[in-house]
């Protein structure tokens, strides 16, 4: 990427947007209130336009008139097919992805294979950066394995950037399994994917990567980096909508030793003869396991479809020169007002968030999003989460987010709510 020249004002940000190749995708998205600004994409996609006609035509059609006969002209491999569109966003070759289920039953799937891959190793090497849900579902495989297992969590001294030394310190030959998300949720550390994997190999143990705060907004490359296995959300950068289901990818070397431990229907290798006894079936599809949410899976593809079409690279390009203008508006204008930067400067480890500090960030944090009209999200414990979303996300609505955080402060908006936290933040 060029660098960005910078200059202040509105104009400087309309002139970036004039010359967006990527701007006319932003017409793609809903966009119901002109005015409110969303910077929470890393949380939950925009709305497709393509998917409500998509969702319609499921319901009314598939449902509504071709009922269960859907199921043979379509419904049944759309978790393949979709897990194929995903592939090609994270950088893997056919027949490694599929669809199935939650995150976490997933990454519960991908934990207990891989330790039941090596048996004779007791450690679990993460870090403190890890989706706290991740560290929960590691808690709980440990638990369900009668403790045989410790799972080393290396701490961060600065909270923006992992103590990389000490992670290479801590994959030995005990270690079974290295599992980290590969774009950090509070700061939007990026992990060099290729290299920790590369040192986790060497020391014989397997590597799983948690995608969710990275596909779809940055290059994935599995195959390339020799991943083990991986899981991710869809309703992210990927624009699947709330709750829709999480994709599993397990190395194609890998998917005939290891065994899902959630036996289901889906994953048997023939579903419709009702056979008292599993027989898993061959590569990836062994590790769906029940009925997949059709409504919810379908919605997924529009939103898929159209970040193949914008192409991943220019999706990162884009979101590198998003990230660079918010942070040099962040300089000018918040950081004299006791802000500081909650994520790294370097562009080669930044996802495609940026949070931002302040010792009131949580109230700051409601003031922007119930008097001013922008959408971020708030994780503890100061931390506000600006979320860039390249195919709708413009470099005016930076601005703007900007100048409103700087009147929330200077304006002490901010006095009037509670310190006390609501259930969702």
């Amino acid at each position: 990427m060029t660098a960005l020249f910078f200059e202040p004002g509105r104009a400087f940000a309309q002139s970036l947007d004039s010359n967006d190749p990527l701007k006319s995708f932003r017409d793609e998205f809903i966009i119901s209130d002109p005015s409110l600004i969303y910077m929470d994409g890393n949380s939950l996609g925009r709305l497709p336009r393509r998917a409500i006609d998509r969702v319609n035509d499921v319901v009314n059609k598939e449902w509504g008139e071709r009922l269960i006969r859907s199921w043979g002209e379509g419904w049944f491999s759309a978790p393949q097919r979709i897990g194929e569109k995903i592939g090609q966003l994270v950088g893997a070759a056919p027949g490694q992805v599929v669809v199935s289920d939650s995150t976490s039953v997933d990454l519960f799937k991908a934990v207990m294979a891989a330790l039941d891959l090596l048996p004779e190793r007791f450690k679990i090497v993460t870090d403190s950066f890890n989706f706290p849900s991740d560290l929960y579902v590691l808690q709980g495989c440990a638990s369900l394995l009668n403790g045989k297992h410790i799972i080393q969590v290396v701490p961060s001294e600065d909270t923006i950037t992992p103590d990389l030394p000490a992670l290479y310190d801590a994959i030995d030959e005990s270690t079974a399994l290295v599992t980290l998300s590969h774009v950090g949720f509070k700061s939007g550390y990026l992990y060099d994917a290729a290299e920790i994997t590369r040192r986790a190999h060497q020391a014989g143990a397997l590597v799983l990567w948690d995608l969710s705060h990275s596909a779809g907004a940055l290059p994935v490359s599995l195959d390339e980096w020799q991943a083990d296995l991986a899981v991710g959300c869809t309703y992210k950068y990927l624009n699947g909508g709330p709750g829709a289901p999480a994709y599993i990818y397990v190395h194609r070397s890998l998917q005939e030793h290891m065994r899902s431990p959630i036996w289901g229907w889906f994953g048997d290798q023939r579903p419709f003869a009702f056979d008292l006894d599993y027989l898993p079936d061959a590569g990836i599809k062994r590790f769906q396991c029940g009925t997949p949410p059709i409504l919810s899976m379908l919605a997924i593809e529009p939103g898929l479809d159209l970040l193949l079409e914008a192409g991943i690279h220019r999706l990162r390009e884009k979101s590198m020169a998003l990230s660079s203008y918010l942070i040099a508006l962040f300089d000018t204008t918040l950081a004299p007002l006791g802000f500081v930067l909650g994520s790294p400067r370097q562009l080669e480890q930044r996802g495609s968030h940026v949070s931002i500090r302040h010792p009131e960030g949580y109230r700051i944090n409601r003031a922007l999003i119930e008097d001013l009209g922008v959408l971020p999200d708030f994780r503890e414990p100061d931390n506000i989460r600006l979320g860039l979303a390249p195919l709708y996300t413009s470099y005016e609505d930076i601005y703007e987010t900007i100048e409103r955080i700087r009147s929330a402060v200077a304006g002490k908006l901010y006095l009037k709510y509670p310190a006390i936290r609501q259930k969702v933040t």
